[in-house]
This record gives structure tokens, sequence and C-alpha cells, in this order.
């Protein structure tokens, strides 16, 4: 016969706890790879060296416009997710936690206790929404740009400074973005498999109850 078990013994947490389901990962991947080609076309269109290296400067020029006008197009089909509805939303509250989280991140303090988070981190909420917008900002910019009969020469001046500059500090966040994640293992394997372990949850995010 099998051992008894005590109904009073308390039960071993999961090793690993659920982060993401299948659609936020694709919401995630499918716009890692319109940004990343956006990155990619920009950087042949604007630096001599790639732009010598790749050339049919117009085919890019058209890889690039149609990227760009589809990358808002995952984070909107998402929205039929309820489980990416409720991300949003965490990424889009703040709390006094997340202030105190931002003032540690400033002084560089790294102790656990002195960086408390939800889901999402006050770093990851902050790069969430500068991103959202800067996405926004350069669909805009670019569409003014592409269609030249719509607008003045003026906007399009204006347009063509805001875009090439903002891609720019894009490209820098980006490969900040990329840094991070690849210090933090555990972080890209919930984006991977929606899993990670409960060990990790607790120290990187202690105010999580998944």
């Amino acid at each position: 016969m099998p051992p008894r078990v005590d109904a009073e013994q308390p039960v071993a947490a999961p090793a690993r706890v659920h982060r993401f389901t299948r659609a936020e990962r694709w919401v995630h991947r499918t716009t890692a790879v319109l940004m990343g080609v956006c990155v990619a076309t920009a950087a042949c269109l604007y630096i001599p060296v790639f732009a010598e290296l790749v050339g049919r400067r117009e085919l890019v020029v058209r890889i690039h416009e149609v990227a760009g006008v589809l990358l808002p197009v995952p984070v909107l089909a998402g929205l039929a997710s309820r489980a990416f509805r409720a991300d949003l939303g965490h990424l889009n509250r703040w709390g006094p936690h997340d202030r105190i989280w931002l003032r540690a991140a400033l002084r560089r303090d790294h102790r656990r206790r002195s960086r408390p988070a939800g889901k999402f981190n006050a770093g990851q909420k902050t790069y969430a929404a500068w991103i959202a917008g800067a996405t926004l900002v350069m669909l805009g910019t670019g569409l003014l740009m592409w269609f030249t009969h719509l607008t003045p020469l003026k906007w399009r001046t204006s347009a063509t400074f805001v875009h090439d500059w903002l891609a720019l500090t894009i490209g820098v966040v980006l490969a900040g973005h990329i840094g991070m994640a690849l210090g933090d293992p555990e972080s890209r394997r919930g984006l991977r498999t929606g899993l990670v372990s409960r060990h990790w949850a607790d120290r990187e995010h202690p105010l999580w109850r998944p």
C-alpha cells in the first residue's frame, strides 16, 4: 500500500511557475523579429559600410517600410489574449515599490530588499512605456517620410530629423535591453518556455504571486 500522507503536512511549492502564455511569447517574438528587421535595414541605409555590402537600396527601403508598418500588429493581435491584456495592466500600474526600485537602481544598490518588484520591475515598466511611445513616433514620422505628397517640405524635414535621431536612440536602448537579457538566463527561459524557477521568481520579483 502507498504510504499515508499526513493531511497537515505542507505541500512543497512547485520548482517552476508559469510566467507567460504561448500568445504572449509569440507577441514578443514577432515584435522582436520586426524590430530587428527595422534596425538591420536602417543600418544598411545609413551606415556606408553596410550599404556597400548589401546594395539594392530600393529593396532595403521597401523592407524597412513594410516592417515598420507591421511593427504594431503583434501587439494589436495580442489584445485578443486575456493574459496579454492583464500583463499590459501590470506594466501600466505603478506603485510605491516601483519608486523604491528606481532609487535603488540609480544608486546601483543590488541588495534584494532594495529592489521590490511585482511581475514586472520598474525598469521593465519604464522600458515598455518608452519603447511603445518611440515606436508610435517612428511610425508617424516614417509615414510622413513615405507619403511625401501629403505634407509640406518643412514637415518632412522635421520628421526625417526626429526619425533618424530617435532610431539611433532606439538602437542604443535595444542594445542595453539585449545585454540585460543575456545576463539573465532564467528571464530568457521564461520568454522561451513560459516557465521560470520558483527561486528566481522569489528573488527577482518578490511581490509577484503567480
